[in-house]
């Protein structure tokens, strides 16, 4: 697949580029670069950057952060059973259980949220940082949701790093997922002081909370560019009235 030219490899983590010194110099550039579009193209086009996952995979399987990658390129794609696969095998080179929570994702994206709860009860919950623990219980939460069990999700979301007033890269997103949640069974008022709170907390724009918000407060949106083009038929046919107007003045002023 083309590299563009301004794509040189030294755009990569540093920790990548140290894992890439085992290979030979040019075989080492040739797969940073295509990490790098995987990393560009993950969030905007993520069959793309699953092919470039691909190159990177097939020039070096052997590297732990390469098979990381194709993992969460596949993921993006919506390839569960690829990127579980992917996730497992940087799992097993590198014996870090950073990956647990996404690996748990993928169970539910195979339409297995029974074995993801089970995995949220598993002792590698406990060496997970508390950014990781926090995915995992939003991870827990969709899984009973999956499972048509909605209160359960609710209490499942409960935690400290929810009631906690500092705000956090995951804060946002974990109140999004407790106020969808209290939706879902009923409880409006507290839904929508939740998505108010996400909002407040969303800094990046990771959440819809806005539009969440405003669907519950009953605000409609009009789009500009179809307002205008709902209103011009209108405009050309009082233009097309007042032409028939004239002309219908111009007859009777003949006709006297």
């Amino acid at each position: 697949m083309p590299i563009p030219e301004d794509v040189t490899g030294d755009e990569i983590d540093k920790a990548v580029r140290q894992e890439l010194q085992s290979l030979p110099k040019t075989l080492a550039e040739d797969v940073a670069k295509n990490l790098v579009m995987v990393a560009r193209l993950l969030d905007e086009d993520p069959e793309k950057a699953y092919g470039y996952a691909m190159v990177a995979l097939r020039l070096a399987s052997r590297v732990a952060a390469v098979r990381e990658a194709a993992g969460f390129a596949a993921y993006a794609a919506g390839k569960y059973g690829e990127a579980l696969k992917e996730f497992r095998a940087a799992r097993r080179m590198t014996g870090s259980a950073e990956l647990w929570p996404v690996m748990a994702d993928c169970e539910r994206g195979l339409g297995r949220p029974e074995k993801a709860l089970a995995m949220a009860g598993e002792s590698e919950v406990q060496r997970l940082d508390r950014a990781g623990q926090v995915e995992m219980r939003l991870v827990a939460a969709g899984a009973r949701r999956d499972m048509g069990q909605a209160d359960a999700a609710v209490v499942t979301l409960q935690s400290p790093e929810l009631a906690s007033g500092a705000v956090h890269p995951w804060t946002a997103r974990l109140r999004y997922a407790y106020a969808d949640a209290l939706l879902e069974v009923g409880r409006e008022g507290e839904a929508r002081d939740w998505f108010a709170r996400a909002l407040e907390a969303d800094q990046a724009g990771a959440t819809d909370a806005s539009d969440r918000l405003a669907e519950l407060d009953g605000v409609q949106f009009t789009d500009a560019l179809e307002e205008d083009e709902a209103e011009a038929p209108a405009e050309a046919g009082s233009e097309a009235e007042r032409k028939a107007g004239s002309g219908a003045e111009e007859g009777a002023d003949k006709g006297e």
